[in-house]
């Protein structure tokens, strides 16, 4: 219980709101606001003024978050010690991907080699997948975006074009090609931001001197999709990302496009687990790995 109030302590101390700290740790606002309540009656200390409905931390919170922080991650290490120990034919594998196309036939290689192997995937935007490899919450993860952190490993995966993709009855359906300047008169539907393909949009656009007339920022790859299939608005996808419908066209780019790269990550010190390190292995043709990723 102790570990868990601090949890939720840390995150509202990071993310500086009770509703995303209640979101990062997949419970409900109540909850963690009791979790942290309880902390303070405890110990007899206040970790955060409250002031109507917003929340600051305290002199003494900001003393002990460096401490909390330290003891979490030394939790988390511990943890994935423990899961990565014994038996290498079995375990359990934790993957954060942006997006399917390239993990999903390294999974499938790996769960060959490695049948006993629970290989769990979450899903989040390139921000977001690298943020959760660092927290520790997945063992590996991939990104559109060049990290530069040394703490990290990278294998590039592959690239892919931007593509357009509009309902079957837009008026560019019947194009074989389209330009930036055909976004602009349209609703574009945009991931988050944080998503690399949406960055790539901004400055394909840019470039061109050209800003979009409206936009719809749905926050799932999925959603979209959907969206477009009702006609609400025209989408930028990675063209292997853009999976066949009969209500959708998907349209190259003229001329030269944005390529979306993917890699994949881990932690540096993680490399010679030995779950990851198999991941690894499939990952690259060969299986040999570069001495620096």
């Amino acid at each position: 219980m102790f570990v868990t109030q601090l949890k939720s302590f840390f995150w509202v101390a990071r993310l500086g709101s009770i509703t995303q700290a209640a979101r990062q740790l997949a419970l409900s606002q109540p909850t963690v606001t009791t979790q942290i309540r309880a902390l303070e009656e405890h110990y007899g200390v206040e970790l955060f003024h409250r002031q109507g409905g917003r929340l600051s931390i305290t002199d003494a919170g900001l003393r002990l978050l460096p401490q909390v922080e330290q003891l979490l991650l030394q939790t988390i290490q511990l943890e994935s010690a423990l899961r990565h120990s014994g038996d290498a034919s079995q375990g359990q594998l934790r993957i954060g991907a942006t997006a399917p196309y390239y993990v999903l036939d390294i999974v499938k290689r790996y769960q060959r080699r490695f049948e006993r192997v629970e290989v769990a995937i979450v899903g989040g935007n390139s921000r977001q997948m690298v943020q959760a490899l660092v927290d520790y919450q997945v063992d590996l993860a991939t990104s559109s975006h060049l990290e530069s952190d040394p703490r990290l490993l990278r294998v590039e995966l592959g690239q892919d074009p931007l593509a357009l993709l509009v309902h079957r009855s837009h008026r560019l359906a019947q194009r074989t090609m389209v330009q930036a300047s055909d976004l602009v008169h349209d609703t574009l539907i945009l991931r988050e931001r944080g998503s690399m393909t949406r960055q790539l949009t901004e400055q394909m656009l840019a470039a061109a001197g050209l800003a979009p007339r409206h936009i719809m920022e749905i926050a799932s790859r999925e959603a979209i999709r959907e969206a477009v299939i009702r006609d609400m608005g025209i989408s930028v996808f990675a063209r292997h990302e853009a999976s066949a419908h009969p209500d959708i066209v998907v349209l190259p780019f003229a001329g030269p496009v944005p390529r979306l790269p993917e890699y994949l990550y881990c932690l540096r010190e993680r490399r010679q687990a030995r779950l990851i390190a198999g991941f690894l292995e499939e990952a690259v043709p060969g299986g040999v790995l570069p001495d620096q990723m």
